[in-house]
């Protein structure tokens, strides 16, 4: 099937697209979202055009959410970046940064593989040489978990309810933060559903996007829309607790590829707070909560915010179930999926996050809580404090009951 043809048209150049990209703020090298997206596009409809600066979108979505005119533009960025790479070859970074999940199978496949891969990055990072192929030696990388999500949950024996949701773990829960999905597991259990977790699920593509390998995207999207068709139809609700999987899953994919059942999936997936959310309104959330004594801050990944249903985690942690948090309220975080990770963008990501490091560190909080794995790594490695997943809070918060 043909893929979507978005009308760079609609842009009124109005430049409030430009006003709320933090990557602008961050550098000069950057021409804008405005410039890059609907302006070049309608070049790039009657000849090849390429752009160098095109380079440094990191697909944050702050564009998507100010433009009055309902563009994608950072879809159209991302659909150039991909026409550029079906000419040119992709760089050895790009190729380790957009696979996570090839990197995360071959972890887990070899007898303690995760301990190597961890042990392999550390020294790499030490020694420069992951330098040499463009990552930024100045953060760690996400380290592997012993055990993935998968292989852990089929040790659980859950209670069975006659409510059941099937969990989308996507690469970095079922790889490098399994507790997160156990921690969505108690939770769901605590609320009296069953949690299925569909195996043959791949990759969102969020990563294989920002990286320029289109055709993967859609071969990850063709199989995972054909999957949660399936349970769809018979009547469960898809829940993720990654914000960037859920925002690849309901909108992404409608903006990139016409593929049947996308647009009527949507409706069925659900980030975890939005889902406990709605339970709440309905009369159904267990509110049967102890109390936490420590003080926290909230951080609003982007890709939480682009997809327009508000804050539900903050709404179900300090109103619901009454956890001593504030929204910090500070801009993106400056990572971006894997966009932090290079060293050319090291400098610009630490830019943007900034304001949001002088917020939290003001505060005087010793714990971040934020859906999103790469923010939480980005929150502690530029404001030193720890974070945690809502969802942990929340299990936290049944199990202080006594």
């Amino acid at each position: 099937m043909k893929k979507h043809k978005i009308d760079p048209d609609r842009c009124i150049a109005c430049t409030a697209c430009v006003a709320q990209c933090p990557v602008t703020k961050a550098t000069q090298h950057f021409r804008g979202p405005k410039m890059v997206g609907p302006a070049l596009e309608r070049m790039r409809l009657s000849e090849e055009d390429v752009e160098p600066t095109l380079d440094y979108c990191s697909n944050c979505k702050n564009c998507d959410m100010a433009c009055p005119s309902g563009v994608p533009i950072s879809t159209l960025n991302m659909l150039a970046r991909a026409k550029y790479y079906k000419n040119h070859k992709h760089s050895m970074r790009d190729d380790m940064l957009a696979h996570g999940e090839r990197m995360g199978k071959l972890a887990k496949a070899l007898p303690a593989g995760a301990f190597f891969a961890n042990l392999g990055m550390n020294i790499g990072r030490n020694l420069g040489v992951l330098r040499m192929v463009g990552i930024s030696d100045k953060r760690p990388l996400p380290s592997y978990a012993t055990e993935s999500f998968h292989k852990q949950f089929k040790k659980i024996r859950q209670q069975i309810f006659p409510n059941k949701v099937v969990f989308y773990p996507g690469c970095f829960v079922n790889f490098n933060d399994p507790k997160v999905g156990l921690d969505f597991l108690a939770v769901m259990q605590k609320n009296q559903y069953e949690v299925i977790v569909e195996e043959e699920f791949v990759c969102c593509g969020s990563p294989l996007l920002v990286n320029g390998y289109l055709d993967e995207v859609e071969q990850n999207a063709r199989k995972n829309t054909q999957l949660i068709k399936k349970w769809v139809d018979k009547g469960y609700k898809v829940i993720t607790c990654c914000t960037s999987c859920g925002l690849m899953l309901k909108q992404e994919y409608q903006e990139l590829f016409e593929i049947d059942g996308v647009k009527e999936n949507a409706k069925s997936i659900y980030d975890a707070s939005e889902f406990l959310m709605q339970l709440y309104d309905e009369g159904k959330l267990n509110i049967n909560f102890g109390r936490l004594q420590e003080k926290y801050l909230y951080h609003a990944p982007c890709h939480l915010r682009a997809q327009g249903f508000g804050l539900p985690a903050m709404d179900l942690l300090k109103d619901v179930a009454g956890v001593n948090i504030e929204n910090a309220d500070a801009g993106c975080c400056g990572v971006s999926g894997n966009y932090g990770f290079k060293a050319d963008k090291y400098d610009t990501a630490m830019a943007i996050g900034g304001k949001l490091f002088g917020t939290i560190k003001e505060s005087g909080v010793r714990t971040v809580v934020s859906e999103c794995g790469t923010c939480r790594m980005q929150i502690n490695h530029g404001a030193s404090v720890d974070t945690v997943h809502p969802l942990t809070i929340l299990r936290n918060v049944y199990e202080a009951k006594k």
